[in-house]
């Protein structure tokens, strides 16, 4: 009965079907997991050329605002074709690459290799964490959304502040303000999912991987700022 009136609900509420909710979240989560072949690949390409790390640091973050929006408004155009996955999976292995200057960083240190699998480890628990919960919570927390998107763009503006600063202390702080921002938005997105608010599962799984590639950055960026100290 309880079962049948969150069904009922649950349809009233979003106007999506649980199938439909259901299949695209299990899309979501297989697409996913798939999308983090091409940014291992990536990483690894990124790492073994030096490509990223060859580019001055202006015209590295051009290069990654200019390819990040280019491929993000690549996929909203192509989300409803047979286009999209292949261009969602060129994102990616384009996320990798771009991580590679971080990693590349880090595994220059004593013990980068256990940091780099720490963070991986970290924000592997924090997914799952988020995943349950959000299996969990009942209420709808689309309200959430526009106080997260607020922060991000907050960060998003102090960070390019701080390519021009330069201040350890700023970048420690928007290290541990990005990792909190983004695991509450690995909750709200797949809540999102679950409340049938999203009903596209390449947009899905863009909006959830930015999540994840953010935390791990976040992550590793502490990790590797304490590894540093050392």
């Amino acid at each position: 009965m309880d079962q049948t009136l969150q069904a009922a609900y649950g349809t009233a509420a979003s106007g999506v079907s649980v199938e439909q909710r259901n299949r695209v979240l299990r899309n979501t989560y297989w697409l996913l997991a798939l999308s983090m072949l091409p940014t291992v690949l990536g990483a690894w390409i990124g790492v073994q050329t030096g490509i990223a790390r060859a580019m001055s640091p202006g015209i590295g973050l051009i290069v990654f605002l200019g390819g990040a929006f280019g491929f993000m408004f690549a996929i909203e155009k192509t989300k409803n074709s047979a286009a999209g996955v292949p261009v969602l999976l060129g994102f990616t292995f384009f996320m990798g690459l771009m991580l590679s200057r971080l990693i590349g960083a880090v595994l220059g240190l004593a013990n980068g290799a256990s940091l780099i699998m720490m963070a991986f480890a970290s924000t592997g628990v924090v997914f799952l964490g988020m995943a349950a919960l959000s299996t969990v919570i009942k209420r709808d927390l689309s309200a959430m959304g526009k106080f997260l998107f607020i922060g991000a763009i907050m960060v998003l503006v102090a960070g390019i502040a701080n390519f021009f600063l330069q201040s350890s202390a700023l970048m420690l702080t928007l290290s541990v303000l990005v990792t909190g921002i983004f695991s509450a938005f690995i909750l709200y997105d797949l809540k999102q999912v679950r409340d049938g608010y999203e009903t596209n599962y390449i947009s899905a799984t863009l909006n959830v991987y930015l999540d994840i590639y953010n935390v791990f950055q976040g992550l590793l960026s502490l990790f590797g700022i304490a590894g540093s100290n050392d």
